[in-house]
């Protein structure tokens, strides 16, 4: 049986890979959620055959796993970000899935797995000159999937209205009024966006600069915004004005 480690800082993201994986007769060995954590885990339990992996976990880059530690098995990346180069991972024999997974993308990465099975050490000045970005151009999503049934949709950045959250779920709300709940929360969204097209006007509320009809002035220091799609309008908070309007110009 293969020995399958998920390294992957968004918990429930890792327990619903671990019941895909169960699903295909897979047993999870261990889930990690750090590179902190998986670098002491490895340090003590090097061998592995399959790796689940994010790329960008809470505390670093995922490369820096291999700097500190040298690994031989197989790398299936699991990830929000759509933007690195795929390319470059295929030839490297790494497989490449975008969260939310899909189950038949998720059993197709399994069947290559079985038919490689490699030995191979992990390159990790590779993998950093993969996932690395140059600090003065940051990586925003510009596309996101949902999921409509068994089936996944995507929609490109400027085809959206707004994120929502409202009863302790997160929405991505289209120009066209659909709603579709996904899994990160606002918190999380946030800095996978780019600036330059989103703003976190409330607690509540990331809008997309297209998606405004139109603004008045609600009560003395707040925004009333309308906002395509939305049935009501949505206020920009008060310690978020100042900022709002500079973003807005």
């Amino acid at each position: 049986m293969s020995k399958i480690i998920i390294v992957e800082d968004e918990k429930p993201a890792a327990r619903r890979l671990e019941r895909l994986l169960s699903a295909l007769q897979y047993e999870v060995l261990k889930k990690l959620h750090s590179v902190e954590e998986a670098i002491d885990w490895f340090q003590k339990q090097p061998k592995a055959d399959l790796i689940f992996l994010d790329i960008q976990l809470s505390d670093g880059l995922s490369f820096e796993i291999f700097e500190k530690v040298n690994i031989e098995a197989d790398l299936i990346f699991t990830t929000a970000y759509d933007e690195y180069a795929l390319k470059a991972f295929k030839l490297n024999s790494i497989d490449y899935l975008l969260k939310p997974i899909d189950p038949i993308e998720l059993k197709s990465a399994l069947k290559k797995y079985e038919k490689r099975k490699s030995s191979q050490s992990i390159d990790a000045e590779l993998l950093k000159s993969l996932l690395i970005q140059p600090k003065n151009e940051p990586t925003y999503k510009t596309r996101f999937s949902v999921k409509v049934g068994e089936k996944l949709k995507t929609y490109s950045a400027d085809e959206i209205s707004c994120f929502e959250s409202s009863d302790k779920a997160t929405s991505l709300v289209t120009l066209e009024g659909k709603h579709y709940v996904v899994d990160e929360s606002l918190n999380q969204l946030e800095p996978k966006l780019s600036p330059k097209d989103f703003f976190r006007i409330n607690r509540s509320h990331i809008i997309h600069y297209k998606a405004i009809d139109d603004m008045v002035s609600y009560s003395t220091s707040r925004i009333k915004i309308n906002v395509k799609a939305l049935d009501q309008p949505v206020i920009v908070s008060r310690e978020r004005v100042k900022d709002f309007k500079t973003w807005i110009g």
